[in-house]
C-alpha cells in the first residue's frame, strides 16, 4: 500500500494517508508493536479520514526516548500533531495504545475531540495470566537470551498467540517489531502497569468527558474480556463487544473494526 506521506518529527516516525483537508485520525500502536500493526484498516480509514500512525519512543523506525512514562509519551505525541498543525483528532489507541492516547487528552485536552479505544485494559487487576509463548519471550531467566535470537517465525507466534482468529500478520509488522529492545520493552510494559494503577482508565475517561469508543474481544487472552463492562459506566461511552475476536481486532477483523471507527467517528460531526 502506497502512503501519501511519511517523514520524521522529533524523533518519532510518522506515516500519512488520505486526504489533508479531512478530519484527522491517529492511530496509536500497543507495547512491542508498531504503526504497521494498523496495515489492514487503513485502507477503509483513510477514504474519509486524514489517518496519522506514529511509532511510538523505542518502537518500530523511532529512537529511543529517556523516559517511558505514559505523560511523557503523551506529550512527544502532543509535539508532533502541533507541527502537523493537526487538533482536534480522534485519538484511537490499541492496547497501551489507549493509554497513550487517554493521557494526550488528559495533557492537551484541545488536541483530543474523540478517544476509541481498542483492547486496553482498564486496570491491573484485569490483566490475566500471558500465553506462554509471550511469557517464555519476556520474562526472565530465557527472556533476555531469547529476545537477542528471536527469528522471525517466534516473532509471529508471539502476535499470533492472542488471537482467536486465524491472521496474516503485516511484514511489515515483524520487521519492526524486531526495533524494540528487550530492556526498553520490559520498561514500557512497567510504565503502562504504573498509569492505570494509580488510576483506572475508566476513572480518568469519566474525569474527560468526550465522546469513548471502546472496542473489546470477547475472547482476548490478555486483558479479562468481561472488565470492558467497566467503561460503561463512562458517560458518553459506547462500548462493542467483538465475538471470536482476541486482543488484535485490527488483524482479526479489520472490517468490522473499521466500521465501527468509521461509524463512531461521522456520530461526532
Amino acid at each position: 500500500m502506497g502512503h501519501d506521506d511519511v517523514t520524521r518529527l522529533h524523533g518519532m516516525h510518522v506515516v500519512r494517508d488520505g486526504p489533508r483537508q479531512a478530519p484527522p485520525l491517529v492511530l496509536i500502536h500497543g507495547s512491542g508493536f508498531s504503526g504497521a500493526s494498523w496495515h489492514p484498516v487503513v485502507p477503509a480509514l483513510a477514504g474519509r479520514h486524514h489517518v496519522v500512525r506514529i511509532d511510538l519512543p523505542g518502537h518500530g523506525r523511532s529512537s529511543p526516548a529517556p523516559s517511558y512514562d505514559v505523560p511523557e509519551q503523551a506529550g512527544r505525541l502532543a509535539a508532533v500533531l502541533d507541527d502537523l498543525g493537526l487538533g482536534p483528532v480522534t485519538a484511537v489507541g490499541h492496547s497501551s495504545g489507549g493509554y497513550i492516547a487517554t493521557a494526550l487528552a488528559e495533557r492537551r485536552p484541545d488536541l483530543v475531540g474523540s478517544l476509541a479505544l481498542i483492547s486496553s485494559g482498564p486496570s491491573p487487576d484485569a490483566l490475566l495470566s500471558q500465553p506462554a509463548a509471550l511469557r517464555v519471550l519476556t520474562a526472565p531467566p530465557l527472556g533476555p537470551l531469547l529476545w537477542r535470537i528471536r527469528s522471525d517465525a517466534m516473532l509471529r507466534r508471539g502476535v499470533t498467540a492472542v488471537c482467536t482468529r486465524p491472521v496474516n500478520v503485516p511484514d511489515d509488522l515483524v520487521a519492526e517489531a524486531r526495533a524494540i529492545g528487550y530492556r526498553t520493552f520490559r520498561t514500557v510494559l512497567c510504565r503502562n502497569t504504573a498509569y492505570i494503577a494509580e488510576r483506572s482508565l475508566p476513572e480518568r475517561l469519566t474525569a474527560l468527558d468526550v465522546p469513548v469508543l471502546v472496542i473489546f474481544g470477547a475472547g482476548d487472552p490478555r486483558w479479562d474480556p468481561s472488565s470492558a463492562h467497566r467503561y460503561e459506566a463512562v458517560p458518553k461511552a459506547r462500548v462493542e463487544h467483538l465475538p471470536d475476536v482476541g486482543h488484535l481486532p485490527m488483524l482479526e477483523a479489520p472490517e468490522t473494526t473499521g466500521r465501527l471507527l468509521l461509524e463512531f467517528t461521522a456520530a461526532g460531526r
